[in-house]
């Protein structure tokens, strides 16, 4: 029996136990809305996700006009899993939008503020991925975020402070710097990389850690600054954060990312910073070795994009020496 069948006998067996069910309508909207959850939180294919949205949609059918808080739950539920349909186009995440704005409208008014707070930091990623498609700019994503902050801060909300912190970064480093408000950008993603890391530590949260401190090195490495030699070898220190969890054996992937990111950032380095004039030929030759490193782990796992940009890399530094500041590939994350 395929996926797909197999999805739809069960939300069939589902939905006729709920007509079934000695319930009021409020009732079995919940049981629709839990039955979608658990297709959503452990989905075995794409068709799982799209019986989910199905499911939440006729619950929110289902809610009596005069819970109207309810419906505004469900909804924002169905709004996360129309932004994890799979697809090419832009109509998931465009309806995404649209149910997460609706509910926001009723949970400002009726919910709690931590269910108003979750709801824009998820409005915030959908706005973030319609940036990211080029459907929609991003300052709307900031915007969503920065709200959220007002209810997840450090001290009562870790986890989500710093996601929110993470997101916001990263959404600052994708809008284009053609101004000088474009270096208070950078500077502005930083801090939040570092604000990120005052609540995620290397013990407790390795993984997301890592994930931060390799952001951080990026975001470091490619800030417009007069302090720029300074900024490098910061980002030298977060990218050796970054390794102490994302090691070859471990995470050999994103452990190759992060070397990548560290070569790039070494190959712009003077070996002497008390002497800059002397070059950076040291820097340069372990770049190299860091890059080769990085694309044999590409070439291996089969991700040629990745392989392809180090090759690159890789031949513009070792036909010449790169001068000083020259040598800026893309980062990876």
């Amino acid at each position: 029996m395929g996926a797909s069948s197999r999805t739809k006998q069960q939300v069939d067996a589902a939905l006729a136990a709920v007509e079934d069910a000695d319930a009021s309508d409020s009732d079995k909207a919940q049981m629709l809305m839990e039955i979608a959850m658990g297709l959503q939180q452990a989905p075995r294919d794409p068709e799982d996700l799209r019986a989910a949205v199905d499911l939440y949609r006729r619950a929110i059918a289902l809610v009596p006009p005069n819970e109207a808080l309810g419906a505004a739950r469900i909804r924002a539920r169905l709004s996360t899993a129309l932004m994890a349909v799979p697809g090419s186009d832009a109509e998931a995440i465009k309806a995404a939008r649209l149910e997460m704005t609706t509910a926001i409208a009723t949970l400002t008014a009726e919910g709690s503020d931590a269910e108003i707070a979750e709801a824009e930091m998820n409005l915030g990623l959908i706005c973030q991925t319609m940036a990211g498609m080029g459907l929609a700019p991003i300052q709307p994503a900031i915007s969503a975020y920065q709200r959220a902050l007002r209810t997840f801060d450090r001290t009562a909300f870790p986890k989500e402070f710093a996601i929110l912190q993470n997101n916001l970064a990263t959404a600052f480093l994708s809008m284009p710097f053609t101004d000088e408000s474009g270096k208070l950008r950078e500077a502005l993603a930083v801090q939040a990389f570092e604000e990120a890391l005052r609540v995620v530590t290397l013990i407790d949260q390795p993984v997301e850690y890592a994930m931060l401190q390799n952001n951080l090195g990026n975001a470091l490495q490619y800030v417009s600054s007069a302090h720029r030699v300074e900024n490098g070898f910061r980002a030298l220190e977060a990218y050796d954060e970054a390794l102490k969890v994302r090691t070859f054996r471990d995470m050999p992937e994103a452990y190759a990312n992060t070397i990548a990111n560290k070569a790039n950032c070494m190959a712009n380095l003077p070996d002497d910073p008390a002497n800059p004039e002397a070059g950076n030929p040291r820097n340069v030759a372990a770049a190299v070795a860091l890059l080769r490193e990085a694309k044999g782990i590409f070439v291996a796992r089969g991700v040629e994009d990745k392989a392809q940009a180090v090759a690159e890399a890789i031949t513009e530094l070792s036909s010449h020496l790169a001068p000083h500041g020259a040598f800026a590939p893309n980062a990876m994350h």
